[in-house]
């Protein structure tokens, strides 16, 4: 079977927003102190992340780290504890100049004006990451209040993403989401009244039942507000999910045809795709401020679920998708001492060859592999270190640039992103992946 005919097959494999994936971290042989992971690395522009992981409900498709209707004793609890957290690791980290930042989770409107404050001020003060920064923040309809979205206006968020998936109740309620159509419209129309300068809104296709015409219905609906940022996200029934335990996806050629039906109406409306997910509005404002590249600056993330970045060290709290593992490790983060978060114990080494295939992989699905770029760090050409590459290029899933020093997916490539990034992970990584046992 060739190469494009496996894609073909079976394109929707996984989604990869980051290399090496989470579930290839394991214990570290050692402690890693941070002041020494950090040592060698830029620090002129780097990312700020801080993950809140509460949320009103649990989705039906979601596996991300988020404990769901939390005890108010545990928000407290996490919130100092984070405090602690970002105290030790700026001292760990020393001075680092910040590009940009974000709040995720989780649902980081799900906490109070007053939480919501804290959080702020631990980016603002403790770390120095100011406002004026780009600034992004997760919401949803249910707790996108006109009170806590104006603490995030306050605070200096510039772009808000909110995750809709379906303006039909039934879709919605296929996905084990308990929303209506009228909470997102609220929703949406608080948001744009409080002025925040990007929108983002999250829609999915490969909702069981789903067609052309009620996707289409959903995007109209999208459009009525004018947001900047457009997401298209397939559907994926993963383990220890409610959907796990549900029929609960359309076969990949559905999902294909509903993508592409997806791509040609927004971009009618006037939306450049960026790239497999991500929709911009051409008349969307420019960010501005330092650029942050994920390939050469660090991302120092707070809470308990978030990673870390530097140039060799990925690291993070342990991962978790069902309510009693989320909890066992919510625990055990709001336990740690003060010393503690001045080392990694949990977390992915990367040796030269990773680092080069990270960089190869998060190019390619992004904006194309630069050989120049990849030279200049690495010391080789990334096609002679890849043959793999070549093979996307023979089976017109890549193409070389005119003066052949990028290799970019074609729109082939492009709609087989999930299939791609897979293929390219290096046979270690697939094993650890292969092997991690999900709590």
């Amino acid at each position: 079977m060739t190469l494009a005919h496996r894609f073909l097959r079976n394109p929707y494999q996984s989604y990869v927003y980051a290399y090496p994936h989470k579930t290839a971290y394991r214990m570290l042989p050692a402690p890693i102190a941070l002041d020494e992971a950090w040592a060698s690395e830029r620090r002129h522009a780097g990312f700020l992340y801080v993950h809140i992981p509460f949320c009103e409900m649990r989705c039906g498709f979601c596996n991300l780290f988020t404990r769901a209707r939390p005890q108010a004793e545990l928000i407290t609890a996490y919130l100092s504890t984070l405090e602690r957290q970002a105290t030790r690791v700026r001292d760990a980290i020393g001075p680092i100049h910040f590009a940009r930042r974000a709040m995720g989770g989780g649902t980081p409107t799900f906490l109070d004006p007053p939480a919501l404050h804290r959080i702020f001020d631990v980016m603002d003060h403790t770390m120095g990451a100011r406002a004026g920064l780009p600034t992004s923040a997760e919401t949803s309809p249910e707790t996108a209040t006109r009170e806590r979205l104006g603490v995030l206006r306050e605070r200096g968020v510039d772009r808000i993403s909110i995750g809709v998936q379906s303006f039909l109740d039934a879709e919605a309620k296929h996905l084990l989401r308990p929303q209506r159509a009228t909470a997102v419209r609220g929703a949406l129309e608080r948001i744009r009244s409080a002025g925040f300068p990007t929108l983002n809104i999250d829609l999915m296709y490969g909702i069981p039942g789903q067609n052309h015409a009620s996707f289409e219905a959903s995007l109209r609906a999208a459009l009525e507000y004018h947001p900047e940022e457009i997401y298209l996200y397939p559907l994926y029934v993963r383990a220890r999910t409610g959907l796990e335990r549900h029929a609960g996806v359309e076969p990949d050629d559905t999902r294909l045809a509903l993508y592409r039906h997806g791509c040609a109406f927004l971009a009618g409306a006037g939306y450049e795709r960026i790239s497999m997910r991500m929709f911009r509005a051409r008349n969307a404002p420019s960010s501005n401020g330092p650029v942050y590249c994920c390939q050469t600056d660090g991302m120092v993330g707070l809470g308990c679920g978030a990673r870390s970045y530097t140039t060799r060290l990925h690291y993070s709290d342990e991962y978790a998708v069902g309510a009693r593992g989320v909890q066992e490790i919510l625990e055990a983060y709001v336990a740690r001492t003060d010393d503690s978060f001045s080392e990694t114990r949990y977390g992915f080494v990367l040796d030269d060859r990773e680092q080069r295939r990270r960089f190869v992989i998060l190019s390619l699905l992004a904006d194309g592999l630069d050989a120049r770029a990849y030279a200049m760090r690495f010391g080789g050409d990334a096609e002679h270190d890849f043959p793999e590459l070549a093979e996307l290029v023979a089976h017109a899933l890549a193409e070389r640039q005119t003066d052949a020093r990028c290799l970019t997916l074609t729109n082939a490539g492009v709609e087989l992103s999930d299939a791609i990034g897979p293929w390219l992970a290096s046979p270690e990584v697939r094993s650890k992946m292969a092997l991690y046992v999900l709590r």
